[in-house]
């Protein structure tokens, strides 16, 4: 399966500070084909480092991040499904975002773009899905930061979405998350490089980003994972150097996860896309999860994983407890697995045939309906 970025322009969109950004564009891709009465769409909301190419193979042959789940016959069914990704609002893959020309000086917006939620990313996303002439969504999911952003289209756009499936998620970020995303920021804001975030025409904050990058990785993985993949293995020596080089095989992958990030992520566009989920608060406004929730009129499957730590499976029930108190249709599963916060990733068996099995409900309902 070929996959084509493609790109709509938005003329302005109202952000929750106050501010309108003007000209923004919106990076997405599709697979699969929408049928007659556009009533099969799915959209998927990627992760904080994620972006558009969520399946097939691009014009550099790069896999898309999300592919065991989106294709002919996977959970995602793309022979049943117009399936369509976007890169968030504040990224650096093809949407407007930190790095992206500011209309009224020509140079990169840099720290001069706007603070952006995740309301705001969903309100980019549902202009989006406007234009395509799509109605209502058959299903919004995603994982991690894209669950966060799966819930707020089900409150913000109630009569747009008919199911939501958030995986790995919550409704908004403990003191312990919100610390996490601050080491990482402030790694890169003590970069010698960072010049204030005002570095694109020089060099950017390597340094600190890669740092950034393997706090944030050791959170997506368990205790058991890492001790399967890396143990106390030494790394191309026998003993010990005694110094500060990369003895042990986990130090050799962190040290490469973190370069290898460099390469394709804004380190700006970290800083935004973190305080952006660390604003995320389903409750504000509302009082409880409750009665943020009772806007919603979509069927709920949620899913969790027994080792992730970052997004512990307390969060998604708390999740599954307010829906309930609102007696909304929820369906909810905690997944055995070993893999951590990265598992609704890699660990994709039997998230298919869930995924697979509540879509084909929702569909069934909806044709029954009409």
């Amino acid at each position: 399966m070929i996959s084509e970025l493609q790109t709509v322009r938005i003329d302005e969109l109202s952000l929750d500070s106050g501010e309108v950004l003007r000209d923004v564009a919106v990076a997405y891709e599709t697979y699969g084909r929408l049928n007659e009465r556009k009533s099969n769409a799915i959209l998927i909301l990627h992760a904080f480092t994620g972006d558009a190419h969520a399946a097939g193979v691009d014009k550099d042959g790069k896999d898309g991040w999300w592919s065991s789940m989106i294709g002919p016959g996977k959970a995602f069914d793309t022979d049943r499904y117009f399936v369509l990704c976007s890169n968030v609002l504040g990224g650096c893959r093809g949407t407007t975002g930190p790095s992206s020309p500011d209309p009224a000086t020509g140079k990169p917006y840099a720290m001069g773009f706007p603070v952006i939620t995740i309301g705001d990313m969903v309100r980019l996303q549902h202009r989006l899905v406007e234009s395509l002439g799509i109605s209502q969504l058959l299903a919004v999911s995603g994982g991690s930061m894209g669950g966060m952003q799966a819930l707020e289209w089900a409150v913000a756009f109630p009569e747009s979405v008919y199911a939501c499936i958030p995986i790995a998620t919550t409704g908004r970020h403990t003191a312990q998350q919100i610390a996490f995303n601050e080491v990482g920021r402030q790694a890169i804001v003590a970069d010698p490089d960072f010049h204030a975030g005002s570095y694109y025409e020089s060099k950017p904050p390597a340094r600190g980003l890669a740092v950034a990058r393997m706090v944030g990785h050791i959170t997506y993985m368990s205790d058991d994972s890492m001790r399967e993949k890396f143990g106390r293995r030494l790394r191309g020596r026998e003993e010990f150097s005694y110094g500060f080089d990369a003895d042990f095989e986990v130090e050799s992958y962190l040290r490469y996860r973190g370069s290898q990030f460099v390469g394709r992520f804004d380190a700006n566009s970290y800083l935004y896309i973190t305080k952006a989920m660390d604003y995320f608060d389903l409750t504000a406004g509302y009082g409880s999860l409750g009665a943020s929730l009772e806007r919603a009129k979509c069927r709920f499957l949620v899913i969790s994983f027994t080792s992730d730590w970052l997004y512990p499976s307390y969060q998604s029930l708390e999740i599954v407890n307010a829906l309930r108190s609102r007696n909304h249709d929820v369906t909810y599963c905690e997944l055995s697995s070993s893999y951590g916060h990265d598992a609704f990733l890699v660990d994709v068996t039997h998230q298919t045939g869930i995924v697979r099995g509540f879509l084909a409900r929702c569909e069934r309902e909806l044709e029954a309906a009409r």
